[in-house]
């Protein structure tokens, strides 16, 4: 049997107020558990109504979906990965409460457990509450099911298959032998180290369970999506646009067309419905309204956050109120190009090296002035040593997501870091192209020492002041940012930085400092100023042509 979990046609439909979930593959199997799931009482609602009494359409479509992907006859589940991306306070706790109860009750092993799995305690809490208040409310299944809140458990007295609410900061998940699980709020996990880790023990039992699932609920995340949370979210992306072919996972993502991004359309009232499917029941237009007037006039990231956590809103660049100027026009000074394109395309190339120690990114820019336009294109690459891993773990999700990218290198052996950043300055000046080489004066031993050996010339490797002298470089390069003079290659490494970068006023001057931005780096940035301090001297084209022009 063929079937297939791609939704090519997603945007019209959200727009269109149609359903992105696809029909039960077993309709049989769905309707059993669906008449389950709307018996099911919802406590804390005047009247202690059922779910069929609250929920909308869509909450039907998606346990019919999950529960009617069960092949009853051979004992397998055919789609065995569910991912949901819903706008805050569309009952997603509720949802999981109920479908997880509806499990445990249509759980056909003896002494099974299932298992949501949830990143802190509060989180845990706001998802076993409900399953609890739903067993109590029922008198048919108080008989059934024995609640211990103490360790957050249900237990079927007669066939002792529980349903376990675990938090992962505080119990342990080693051992378990779930077969079906759900995981709620994935976008905090993706901010964790171990977070990988921790899903390999969760979903382990799942290897001998052929009608295993695993359902992952989120919001979007407060800050720029990174490690586990960013990894699944694209891959759900490519599948539902039939970038991959995968029938076993479906992502149902509830977020804007983006066409609708870049107009801005979120911010009407009448668009909210898109990212909202239970608009006018657990979710207030009303209230979004007032928010978002109210939130419009913040200028230290409360907006954006609303907006990912309401709207479904992608960040990309945190915007605090003390962010650096060209952060505004960061995103769009994107340009697609490689190292490789910037040294056939530009007539001359200055560079800027920050950084190196064990605690730090060693950070590279190259800054060229493209021969036909006369911008300045740039391009960077970091290194950072495995120990940073271990030192600043709350940053170790993004910092492997960009090793992934290709924009940065983790290196095992101190010194590896400084001889490949030479050995691409060198490969600068082989094309004739090197005017200068600015570096932090601080801390330039090791990096000197690498340059010269690689056979850059000692004259073209000079020291940049820091502190509040660099401020000239950093106003040009936001002057030239929002004149679409200076244009970066889009890279999620340097929009990163860009958004770490915090801005220190002294006197006249202005100051962007690592003390100030404390753990989240920014040295590839400061790179950046360091090679803007050196184009804006305007330096003449060389006269010895690169390889590629010849």
């Amino acid at each position: 049997m063929k079937w297939t979990t791609a939704c090519t046609g997603w945007e019209k439909r959200l727009v269109q107020r149609k359903s992105i979930i696809p029909p039960p593959i077993y309709a049989s199997e769905a309707d059993a558990a669906l008449h389950i799931f709307k018996a099911l009482r919802v406590p804390d609602l005047p009247g202690k109504p059922t779910m069929e009494e609250v929920c909308d359409e869509w909450v039907f479509d998606f346990v019919r979906c999950i529960f009617g992907a069960y092949q009853s006859d051979t004992g397998k589940q055919l789609i065995r990965e569910f991912g949901l991306l819903i706008s805050k306070k569309n009952t997603k706790s509720t949802i999981a409460a109920g479908i997880m109860l509806t499990a445990l009750i249509l759980c056909w092993r003896e002494e099974e457990e299932l298992l949501i799995l949830a990143p802190s305690k509060e989180v845990a809490d706001n998802s076993f509450k409900p399953a609890a208040a739903m067993v109590r409310a029922d008198e048919e299944l108080s008989a059934m099911f024995h609640i211990q809140a103490n360790v957050r458990t249900i237990t079927d007295v007669m066939h002792r298959n529980s349903l376990k609410v675990v938090a992962a900061d505080t119990d342990t998940v080693s051992g378990k032998k779930a077969g079906r699980v759900l995981v709620d709020e994935l976008w905090v996990f993706g901010k964790r180290a171990n977070a990988e880790a921790v899903f390999l023990e969760a979903l382990g039992g799942q290897v001998s369970r052929d009608e295993g699932w695993v359902i992952y609920l989120t919001t979007q995340s407060d800050e720029p999506p990174a490690g586990v949370f960013k990894e699944k979210l694209q891959y759900w992306r490519d599948v539902r646009d039939g970038k991959i072919n995968d029938p076993g996972t479906l992502g149902i993502l509830y977020e804007f067309p983006q066409a609708m991004l870049e107009a801005k359309a979120y911010l009407e009232p009448e668009h909210f419905y898109i990212t909202n499917p239970n608009l006018g029941r657990s979710v207030s237009q009303e209230w979004l309204v007032d928010q978002l007037r109210k939130q419009q006039t913040k200028s230290d990231g409360a907006f954006q956050q609303f907006l990912a956590k309401h709207l479904n809103v992608e960040i990309g660049l945190n915007l605090r109120s003390d962010r650096w100027a060209g952060a505004d026009f960061w995103e769009g000074a994107a340009e697609r190009v490689t190292r490789d394109e910037l040294l056939d395309r530009c007539e001359v190339v200055t560079v800027g090296i920050d950084g190196g120690g064990l605690d730090d990114l060693l950070g590279l820019t190259l800054c060229g002035r493209c021969e036909s336009t006369g911008k300045w294109l740039t391009w960077s690459r970091a290194w950072a040593h495995e120990i940073v891993l271990e030192r600043r773990k709350e940053i170790a999700p993004r910092l492997h997501d960009f090793a992934r990218d290709g924009d940065l290198v983790l290196v095992k052996h101190i010194g590896d870091d400084v001889e490949e950043l030479a050995a691409i300055v060198a490969e600068v000046e082989e094309h004739g192209l090197l005017e200068k080489v600015g570096v932090d004066p601080a801390g330039v031993g090791g990096v000197l020492e690498a340059l010269e050996a690689a056979g850059v010339p000692e004259e073209k490797i000079i020291g940049i002041s820091q502190g509040w002298k660099l401020g000239g470089a950093i106003k040009t390069a936001e002057r030239k940012l929002a004149e679409g003079v200076l244009r970066h290659c889009g890279q999620p490494m340097m929009s990163w930085c860009v958004g770490n970068a915090k801005v220190e006023p002294r006197g006249n001057a202005i100051l962007i400092t690592k003390q100030a931005s404390g753990t989240a780096k920014i040295d590839p940035l400061m790179a950046l100023f360091n090679a803007v301090q050196l184009m804006a001297l305007n330096p003449e084209a060389s006269a010895s042509p690169g390889i590629y022009s010849l």
